[in-house]
């Protein structure tokens, strides 16, 4: 197996489809959440939305490089997203963060060696494999997350 296809496997794993590594995935904790438990604050806490939101800026933003564009996401803006005030928004955030994220995993499965070996688009950060494992990384951190906020949400 080469390197792009275990990052996409990795990848995949985190966001679309495993349980290897935490026995669970994002697709499994947000698919069937309603969107009132998904935007429900605990205390000073981001909420579910507000996490998952996090993680899909940031694949978008990195995707946006892969289709030959700039890198323009930027730490500060990460958290600010409108309000969800439907299941609608919410379901059409998850249909658009599935599909955005089978994107990147597309991308990521044709790198090949020395494009992984490459700096992402700038020397200060690094190379694409060290990126894309920063991203599995960010993903598993958050994901964590949302499963220890929505288990705190369902004992309220």
């Amino acid at each position: 197996m080469n390197k792009s296809h275990q990052l996409t496997s990795r990848f995949n794993e985190v966001i679309l489809n495993g349980t290897f590594i935490a026995n669970t995935n994002f697709r499994h904790q947000l698919a069937g959440t309603d969107w009132q438990l998904a935007t429900t604050p605990v205390g000073s806490l981001n909420s579910i939305a507000q996490l998952a939101q996090h993680i899909h800026y940031y694949i978008n933003g990195i995707n946006q490089v892969f289709s030959g564009g700039s890198l323009d996401i930027k730490d500060k803006f990460s958290f600010d997203f409108p309000v969800l005030t439907s299941q609608q928004q919410w379901d059409e955030f998850l249909n658009r963060f599935w599909s955005d994220a089978e994107v990147f995993s597309g991308f990521v499965e044709q790198l090949t060696d020395e494009k992984l070996n490459e700096f992402f688009t700038d020397e200060k950060y690094g190379t694409y494999e060290r990126n894309i494992d920063a991203m599995i990384e960010h993903c598993y951190y958050h994901l964590g997350q949302i499963v220890i906020i929505k288990k705190m949400l369902h004992q309220v």
